[in-house]
């Protein structure tokens, strides 16, 4: 997996980053460049630790011990963060910047977005932070990415671009959000803008902030603005309740203008219709796709879950078609949502 992380240039989680967890005082952010309570807007940032069984369908990729951020969004313990840090966890601990410690239920994950949520079982002593707007921000904004831990922990940024994001584990973004410096703990870290509010919420290390440009190094963050549609259905469901795209379980990178399989989901549908590493993906259901995210979008306009893909593979030089019968990626998951 380590491999398809590199290969698409970006990293899911900082179990093993690509480089220092130190952050140098020359990128943390000053209380006096901004206008708001910097140290209470960084407080409802809270270190979040996961544990998952390792007999877990996500426990092979992301691994079975999960450490990260989460942000403290209400003044009764409900917990926002990056949803693959808590995927199929059985147990959370939450650590405030005051060292309170409190353990933790998973409340929601919604595949879709990325967002997952928590509910803390004992009150933490912070202050929320305020959701704000990322429809507002504009390349060239400064924003502060808030880690547990306060300014030491936390990076003075800016927004580098906005656009589609697709990643190779079957998600797409139409708009995510990337800015510069990269924060070295990514993974559920808090996006403040100027008014001292939430913009998003940090999602992945990636090497191309800018498409074609000349900074090498980033972060991605789920814009704020997909949970407020969906908050009260993560609430009651633990996910957005519309239809689920339908799943093949592929891993597909974009490699030398190349859609190519660099893995299958372990008893997934790709898997079982023998589709294979190495494998050149040139059509979905006749339609040609050149990029991961017409090659989503192709996928999912065929129906829900349960609907046969047709794709045309190139393997060694010969081309030919696999059927395979797509899935709901959740019935893979062992979910634990409290509802």
């Amino acid at each position: 997996m380590n491999q398809i992380k590199q290969a698409n240039g970006y990293r899911l989680h900082s179990l093993s980053p690509l480089f220092s967890q130190d952050i140098t005082p020359a990128v943390q952010p000053d209380p006096d460049d901004v206008t708001f309570d910097l140290d209470r807007a960084l407080g409802s940032v809270v270190g979040l630790r996961a544990e998952i069984p390792e007999d877990t369908f996500t426990a092979p990729i992301l691994g079975t011990e999960r450490e990260g951020n989460g942000v403290l969004i209400d003044n009764n313990g409900m917990v926002l963060t990056i949803g693959y840090l808590i995927a199929e966890a059985e147990t959370i601990t939450l650590t405030s910047q005051t060292n309170r410690i409190s353990t933790a239920e998973v409340i929601a994950y919604d595949y879709e977005t990325g967002f997952g949520m928590v509910h803390a079982d004992e009150p933490l002593n912070i202050a929320p932070i305020e959701i704000g707007s990322s429809a507002g921000l504009r390349e060239g904004d400064s924003v502060i990415v808030g880690g547990h831990g306060g300014r030491g922990q936390s990076v003075s940024a800016s927004v580098v671009s906005k656009r589609e994001f697709a990643g190779y584990w079957e998600y797409m973004l139409d708009e995510a959000i990337f800015t510069a410096p990269p924060h070295p703990n990514w993974g559920g870290t808090a996006l403040i803008n100027t008014d001292g509010k939430l913009a998003g919420i940090g999602s992945l290390f990636v090497q191309d902030p800018v498409p074609g440009g000349q900074i090498s190094h980033g972060n991605m963050f789920v814009p704020i603005d997909l949970l407020k549609p969906i908050y009260s259905d993560l609430l009651s469901f633990g996910r957005a309740n519309r239809p689920p795209h339908p799943w093949l379980g592929m891993f597909t990178t974009e490699i030398d203008d190349n859609l190519v399989i660099a893995g299958t989901a372990n008893g997934g549908p790709a898997q079982k219709a023998d589709v294979r590493v190495g494998d050149i993906v040139m059509e979905i259901d006749g339609e040609p796709v050149e990029t991961l995210a017409q090659m989503l979008r192709a996928i999912w306009s065929l129906g829900a879950p349960g609907v046969t893909v047709r794709l045309t593979l190139l393997r060694e030089d010969q081309t030919l078609d696999v059927y395979v019968r797509s899935a709901d990626r959740y019935d893979m998951m062992k979910l634990t949502l409290r509802h």
